[in-house]
Parts: structure tokens; sequence; C-alpha cells
């Protein structure tokens, strides 16, 4: 059997091995957080129908 010489737990060199870090991407603040959007269709959603209930009761 060969021996390792490659320490336990450590991925082995190969050829063609991309296996570098990838450089982290900062975090993109408000606009990446997907309850931001949730909130956002919700509200319209409500402005929506506000307007249309408002019509029917002779408010626009």
């Amino acid at each position: 059997m060969a021996i390792s010489l490659t320490p336990p737990g450590e991925t082995p060199p190969a050829e063609g091995c991309i296996s570098e870090a990838h450089v982290e991407r900062p975090d993109g603040g408000i606009w990446e957080h997907p309850l931001f959007w949730a909130a956002v269709v919700v509200l319209g959603s409500i402005v929506f129908a506000g307007y249309f209930i408002a019509r029917i009761f002779g408010f626009a």
C-alpha cells in the first residue's frame, strides 16, 4: 500500500486543481434580503387594493 504524503483532511494536489479559495463578495446590504422584497410586494399590494376599495366607496 502506498504511503500518503498528504495530511488527513487536506485536498491532495492534482493537475488542474481549482481548489483555491474564491474571493468573498461584500454583503449587498438590504438589496439582497428577501424579507425586504417581500415587504415591498405586500405593501404595494395593500396600496393597490386600497385604491380600488376607496373607489368602491367613493373616496377617489
